[in-house]
């Protein structure tokens, strides 16, 4: 008698048949037997084990794993393997939001510490290694509704190769690269101008900055002459007039070449800064003749490094103006008092507000020219961040790039798919300004294995 055919058909179970049947016959196992001509590896960016998961994510992974199950049929040996990105901004803030909390370095561990439950509106403080466990722990509970999902879908990749961003062995690996780098000359720790992000309080790296189109205003302002007259500049960000060490303009214009090798007296705080050529001044943008802070732009930071200048800086790593004393070492100035006076009514801001009432000042002082003319222009964002970043001055790790022609020799010897990766990989090798920034100002991460000395300085 064959197979009695139930009268009403059921699904129930049905998933859960068969992904226990693939896994247990190794289905999608990667065979590291084959020869490397016969692999076709996936190399997928992990997910970011900082939020739920949506029909988004389904959709983009879909599409991966399509690519996979076909290369399979091919008779290819798929190395398609899965992690987590789970450390770092994104997780720090989810569990920020998660919790409730947030972290002050001053408090010790609380071995009994326990999340406040429902969620204050108001977060509460936390130790480091507090803050450390409750994102450890958040990362757990999503990273296992992340492969729930994953399997849910029957997502065909090899489960064995499993990987986290964090954990002891990938922390010992990360730091024993980084002493392997050390023994080379290939990293090193300088005290920089750095790009950073004043919500996360930590340095950004280049490869995660984005341009965005925002409103601004240039504003015309009258630099002094230590013979009489006057030098007008143009600048969108009047705020950081108190960190200009220069003027700059094109060796080529002639409408600034006597002044070149000449002192200005910078107004509202009376500094003597020089007057300065260099090719990337545009003769066409704004007055033709630009002020160098330190630092408002990345241009900033190469003309302060190509024509050793002193740094003069006014931006605290919260975003709001720092104090500094006016008469001492780099912030010397023909009227201290005046200095002093007109820097009060900044201290403490933000860049916005110090913006706003700087341009009041100089207005009132006779050295606004004009109204502020409105213009949108691109800034430098965090690819994740609501703000723009700021470039501050912090001790910070670098790995030593290749020279550019090494890296574009080595992306002559792939072949890439689709053709145009290659240009935009080229484009990025010719766009890179400096070496790797590899420090993050983040408490859940991998930690640099080096001791500071506490001492005076």
């Amino acid at each position: 008698m064959g197979p009695q055919v139930p009268e009403k058909p059921s699904l129930d179970g049905l998933e859960d048949k068969w992904i226990e049947r693939w896994e247990a016959d190794g289905a999608y196992r990667f065979d590291r037997t084959r020869q490397r001509g016969d692999v076709y590896s996936i190399d997928t960016p992990p997910p970011t084990v900082s939020g739920r998961l949506h029909i988004g994510h389904v959709c983009s992974y879909t599409h991966t794993d399509t690519v996979a199950r076909y290369q399979r049929m091919r008779g290819k040996a798929v190395f398609y393997p899965m992690g987590w990105d789970d450390n770092g901004l994104n997780v720090e803030r989810r569990a920020q939001l998660h919790y409730g909390v947030y972290v002050d370095t001053r408090l010790h561990y609380d071995p009994d510490f326990q999340p406040p439950d429902p969620v204050p509106r108001k977060p509460v403080p936390v130790s480091r290694p507090n803050f450390v466990e409750l994102c450890a722990q958040l990362t757990v509970e999503l990273e296992k509704e992340y492969r729930e999902l994953w399997t849910r879908i029957s997502l065909s990749v090899d489960w064995s190769y499993l990987y986290r961003t964090i954990g002891p062995d990938v922390t010992r690996i990360s730091q024993l690269a980084f002493l392997r780098l050390l023994g080379r000359d290939q990293v090193y720790r300088v005290e920089a101008p750095t790009l950073w992000d004043i919500d996360f309080r930590s340095a950004i790296a280049q490869a995660e900055l984005e341009d965005r189109e925002i409103p601004g205003a240039y504003h015309r302002l009258r630099f002094h002459k230590l013979d009489g007259g006057d030098v007008q500049i143009e600048t969108t960000r009047p705020e950081l007039v108190p960190a200009c060490v220069a003027l700059v303009a094109h060796p080529d214009d002639e409408r600034y070449q006597p002044l070149f090798g000449t002192e200005v007296i910078t107004p509202l705080f009376g500094v003597k800064v020089p007057v300065l050529a260099h090719e990337l001044a545009d003769p066409e943008k704004g007055a033709g003749i630009a002020m160098i802070c330190t630092f408002g732009d990345t241009t900033d930071v190469t003309w302060w490094r190509e024509l050793g200048l002193t740094v003069r800086n006014v931006m605290g790593h919260d975003g709001r103006l720092r104090e500094v004393e006016w008469g001492e070492l780099e912030w010397q100035s023909t009227d201290p008092g005046k200095a002093r006076e007109a820097y009060a009514e900044l201290q403490g801001k933000t860049s916005a507000q110090a913006q706003k009432r700087i341009v009041e000042l100089l207005d009132e002082s006779g050295d606004l020219v004009g109204e502020p003319r409105a213009i949108t222009h691109p800034v430098k964002f965090w690819e994740n961040g609501t703000r723009p970043l700021e470039i501050v001055t912090n001790r910070q790790w670098f790995i030593r790039f290749p020279p550019k022609d090494v890296l574009l020799r080595h992306g002559e010897e792939l072949r890439w798919h689709p053709d145009f990766m290659k240009i935009r990989y080229q484009n990025w090798v010719e766009g890179l300004t400096g070496d790797w920034n590899i420090t993050r100002q983040r408490f859940f991460g991998v930690p640099f294995p080096v001791w500071y000395p506490i001492d005076d300085e």
